[in-house]
């Protein structure tokens, strides 16, 4: 059991995960100097905020990313805990892009594109060895943004590496009885589906990885969409603990951040909850895809959480505005 379904799902997370990481640190090298300024610039509204975080959690392909980034800096001063409300929102509708585009299918491509964004990250990186000392020199200009974007290329054919890895074992899974247990269970009570999401998501650090697994699982059958579904709520849940941990040790600002994000993720996977059918009913218009009716879900939850909780932020922005006027 160890060397046919635990060895080759920890392979193919460690992978994911791996690709995950230097996805979000290629990009954020490459895109992060302008990250701050672009934050600054368009918070000054909870709508404005909103457009920032999505743009800047596609952009970084990681909520998570976005959110520390955003609480550190409430904690260095440079924005206010006003101006982080509708980055908080953005960064969940953005979230949702990422599992959209993982539903490519594009695993035939992801060797070749590793081996060619891992030789191009290499030369980059010669080339600044050799030039090292001659910042002037347009060539060295030229490997570092290079450099960044071929890692974060190597991010991506390795999160789908990944992913291919991890579906490996679903037919393994199928045949224990163990497994068909906990199925039945799960279909008999989602909210073991929604408790399993959350407590995996905050263990491996990556709700992306969680529901890759659950949309994996749902494509061939394993489970059922609406358990899925599930599934993706309970990792929205588990992602809050990056905040959380993000937030100790910082001001009281930085808390705040922490906690509206947890806010909002729990307090939405609650609401929508008993309405998951519903949702799944929803995301199947227009496909028989689960991989893709999983996905849809996914953009609807976070969208419509979002769009909900849009007018409390400009309540409490007002609410701020008046008590620092009566001061």
């Amino acid at each position: 059991m160890l060397q046919e379904l635990a060895l080759p799902f920890a392979l193919g997370l460690a992978v994911f995960v791996f690709g995950m990481k230097a996805m979000e640190i290629g990009l954020h090298d490459w895109a992060g100097p302008f990250l701050s300024g672009l934050l600054r610039r368009f918070t000054s509204s909870p709508l404005r905020g909103l457009v920032a975080g999505t743009l800047a959690t596609t952009a970084l392909q990681s909520s998570d990313a976005v959110t520390v980034i955003t609480i550190g800096l409430v904690n260095a001063g440079v924005l206010t805990f006003r101006q982080t409300l509708g980055i908080v929102l953005g960064a969940n509708v953005g979230a949702s892009l990422t599992a959209d585009m993982l539903g490519l299918d594009m695993t035939a491509q992801a060797l070749p594109m590793l081996l060619a964004a891992g030789s191009c990250w290499f030369l980059c990186l010669l080339i600044q060895r050799l030039r090292r000392g001659d910042g002037t020199s347009r060539a060295v200009r030229a490997a570092v943004p290079l450099r960044h974007l071929s890692l974060t290329v190597c991010g991506f054919a390795s999160v789908l590496i990944g992913m291919e890895r991890m579906y490996r074992i679903v037919p393994e899974l199928q045949s224990r009885g163990l497994f068909v247990w906990f199925l039945e269970r799960a279909q008999d009570s989602l909210a073991l589906g929604l408790a399993a999401g959350a407590f995996v998501t905050a263990i491996i650090q990556s709700s992306a990885a969680t529901i890759t697994v659950a949309m994996g699982l749902a494509s061939v059958q394993a489970i059922s969409v609406e358990l899925g579904i599930a599934i993706v709520l309970g990792a929205n849940i588990g992602t809050c603990s990056t905040a959380l941990l993000a937030c100790i040790g910082g001001t009281r600002a930085g808390q705040y951040v922490a906690w509206s994000h947890i806010l909002l993720n729990l307090g939405g996977s609650l609401l929508f909850f008993p309405f998951i059918a519903e949702l799944a009913a929803l995301s199947a218009i227009g496909t028989e895809s689960p991989y893709d009716q999983i996905a849809r879900a996914q953009t609807l939850f976070n969208a419509i959480c979002s769009l909900i909780a849009l007018p409390l932020c400009y309540i409490g922005v007002n609410t701020y505005r008046k008590r620092r006027k009566l001061r």
